[in-house]
């Protein structure tokens, strides 16, 4: 199987994570660790419904915490991570510490987004990773999970924030209203 398709594979993977997340309310994100013989570990966003959201339950770390939970023995550079939404910088930092080899994401997060930042001038520990980043894999799935998620008025995570308004404005008779809700 050519990269490509893993990779459409893997990611429709994550987007089921994320179909999960927002099922029960939660933030759409999903996520799944893949290597050669397919999904090894995935998870989705939780604990961001609650009256005081946990801002460390992400996807990413959800499915880290898995993965460490399995007895695998392989080579984590020979892995992939395939998130429906851009690492922030705590799950980026996270899945470099890892040595997972790729990163593959669906929708650019333009609020919080870690893997922009200049990776050079990081301690040996990130620098030296040699992680390699695909984005934008299967967006247009990813960006219509959020549009539903911040089109829906009983979703109150981030509904303020840029990335609702960014994601809405992509919408067909979306609004480029930064608080998107007022």
């Amino acid at each position: 199987m050519n990269h490509q398709k893993a990779d459409e594979i893997y990611m429709q993977a994550a987007l089921d994570q994320a179909q999960q997340a927002l099922d029960a309310g939660e933030f759409p994100v999903g996520c799944v660790i893949a290597g050669p013989g397919g999904v090894i570990a995935g998870g989705g966003r939780s604990r961001s419904r609650q009256q005081r959201p946990s801002e460390i339950d992400h996807a990413e770390i959800n499915t880290l915490k898995q993965f460490y939970e399995l007895p695998y023995t392989g080579d984590p550079r020979q892995l992939s991570i395939y998130a429906t939404l851009e690492p922030c910088l705590m799950c980026f930092a996270a899945i470099l510490i890892a040595g997972i080899g790729r990163i593959v994401y669906a929708y650019e997060d333009v609020m919080g987004g870690g893997t922009a930042c200049k990776i050079d001038n990081l301690p040996p520990l990130y620098r030296d990773a040699g992680v390699r980043v695909v984005s934008n894999m299967m967006r247009r799935q990813s960006l219509d999970l959020f549009s539903r998620f911040f089109s829906d008025p009983e979703n109150t995570y981030l509904c303020h924030s840029m990335l609702a308004a960014y994601t809405l404005a992509q919408k067909p008779g979306g609004r480029p209203s930064l608080f998107p809700r007022e």
